[in-house]
């Protein structure tokens, strides 16, 4: 389980790396406000677990960002509204950031960036020179890359969180992200990213797709 003191304390460095120390008003409600939302209970995969998941990747990648804590910023956003059933989760999560990083002290270009990186994250698609968004996005995929039996937990606790849907559809709408993902001409932007986690990427996508397809 993550250790939540340690998650705010890594909220604090990134929000004080954005608008500067003392720059605003005390980073820990912000950051509790978060916390509370990434522990939902209708999450079973996007959850503190993932969130840190995708600070450490950040951590790794951050020098192929131009502005690392922005993206950091970004991360603890990215699903901070999350409803299984919705499918607006990413412009929601976007539009929380936009109303908390003004008055957290962060400036309106520093927001609107942040605000940008989350919305990519609907895609996982950014473009050649978005160093930012390339960093954001291959740290949230990073879990595709994983070794089978974390891959295989990845995929149960995604499939618990949308436990609503019938069986057959469910198979349906998973194989349609497998195949749009795959049909990305890279999944990882980072120079890291494609030398480490390209391939087993792709081959844990179409393994999944090849059982949801027997």
């Amino acid at each position: 389980m993550p250790d939540p003191d340690a998650l705010r304390a890594r909220w604090t460095r990134a929000l004080e790396g954005v608008r500067g120390p003392g720059g605003g008003p005390d980073p820990v409600p912000y950051a509790d406000n978060l916390l509370r939302r990434w522990q939902e209970p209708q999450r079973r995969y996007h959850t503190l677990t993932h969130l840190t998941a995708v600070l450490d990747h950040i951590d790794l990648l951050e020098g192929y960002a131009d502005d690392p804590d922005v993206v950091r910023l970004a991360a603890w956003f990215h699903d901070a509204v999350y409803r299984p059933e919705r499918s607006e989760n990413e412009e929601r999560s976007a539009r929380l950031a936009e109303r908390a990083l003004p008055e957290a002290g962060v400036s309106a270009g520093k927001t609107a960036e942040v605000a940008r990186l989350v919305r990519l994250t609907v895609t996982h698609d950014p473009a050649d020179g978005d160093r930012d968004g390339q960093v954001l996005c291959d740290a949230d995929l990073a879990i595709l890359a994983a070794p089978p039996s974390a891959y295989a937990a990845y995929t149960a606790a995604v499939r618990e969180e949308y436990h609503f849907i019938p069986g057959a559809a469910f198979r349906e709408g998973r194989a349609a992200v497998l195949r749009r993902l795959l049909a990305l001409p890279a999944l990882f932007r980072t120079p890291y990213g494609a030398e480490h986690w390209e391939a087993a990427a792709r081959h844990n996508l179409t393994s999944e797709l090849e059982t949801l397809s027997s």
